[in-house]
């Protein structure tokens, strides 16, 4: 078991050296070109990977962001929930302003019918009681 270990580490820090130095942007590569450092990793196959780790690459992350994910952590907006948005807050305000007139313009219809209905009612009423 100890015996695969001893080739097993050095390989899998290999295949990730290798990785990560694809995966790195040519100008972060430092003191020589990626080309030179891929070449370096897998031929030297134990010291490489251990050199590109402490000297090859450049471990600052750049302002820009280069990842999708600190793409989104720099560039997020301004709004970070709905209620904080003020646009939001006026849109829902105009929402209810016309709501509140439907509403208004519905009672208002209802009451016209309810009217109308107690004036045929009563206008019913009153001819009934008289022819009987």
């Amino acid at each position: 078991m100890l015996r695969a270990l001893i080739y097993l580490l050095p390989l899998a820090l290999t295949i990730y050296a290798f990785i990560d130095c694809l995966n790195t942007p040519e100008d972060e590569a430092k003191h020589l070109p990626k080309l030179a450092w891929v070449f370096i990793i897998l031929l030297f196959w134990i010291v490489g990977p251990i050199v590109w780790f402490a000297a090859g690459k450049l471990r600052v992350p750049p302002a820009g962001g280069r990842t999708p994910s600190e793409w989104h952590r720099n560039h997020r907006t301004t709004w970070v929930a709905p209620d904080d948005n003020p646009d939001f807050l006026k849109s829902i305000k105009e929402e209810n302003t016309k709501d509140e007139s439907l509403l208004k313009d519905w009672e208002a219809d209802l009451r016209r019918r309810e009217d109308e209905i107690k004036r045929r009612e009563g206008g019913a009423g009153s001819t009934d009681a008289s022819s009987s």
